[in-house]
């Protein structure tokens, strides 16, 4: 408990020299109290990193299903089948907009400055956000095309 609170506090400092989301935000959504066994002088970086590897994540997911391969999972197949374009057009938006991030923080990694990391976080919260509203969406509609008996046919026979 003593390596959070003094996560927290460093934090702190830094939030209000920056403005940006409150500990708590940034904990719920990506998991940023795993960096209090980091000792580092670069906290808004790997608080940066925590944020991206979130996006990674989610990236990976999009990614199997705009283009799965002979390794994606056996569901992948059944539920793309069902996808409707509209639905294929929200995913190929959100997917452009999480590859754009990915990109940014490549940038920053290759020229850090603790202000640009600040505004980095600040606006990637505020994507991620919309993005999680999107996401909810998307895999409701993806999770009912799984379940669909129709798709289980399609697929299994």
């Amino acid at each position: 408990m003593e390596k959070l609170n003094r996560l927290k506090k460093q934090y702190q400092i830094l939030k209000k020299k920056y403005k940006t989301p409150e500990f708590s935000a940034l904990n719920e959504d990506f998991e940023i109290e795993k960096l209090q066994d980091h000792e580092t002088d670069f906290l808004l970086r790997e608080i940066r990193r925590a944020v991206v590897e979130k996006i990674s994540a989610v990236l990976k997911f999009l990614e199997i299903i705009i283009n799965p391969n002979e390794n994606s999972p056996a569901f992948v197949f059944a539920m793309i089948k069902e996808i409707k374009p509209e639905t294929k057009k929200m995913i190929e938006a959100m997917y452009q907009d999480l590859s754009t991030i990915e990109t940014s923080s490549i940038m920053l990694d290759l020229d850090h400055s603790e202000k640009d990391e600040a505004k980095f976080i600040k606006e990637q919260v505020k994507k991620w956000d919309k993005t999680k509203k999107d996401l909810k969406v998307l895999i409701r509609n993806l999770d009912s095309m799984w379940k669909s008996e129709k798709s289980h046919k399609s697929y299994f026979g």
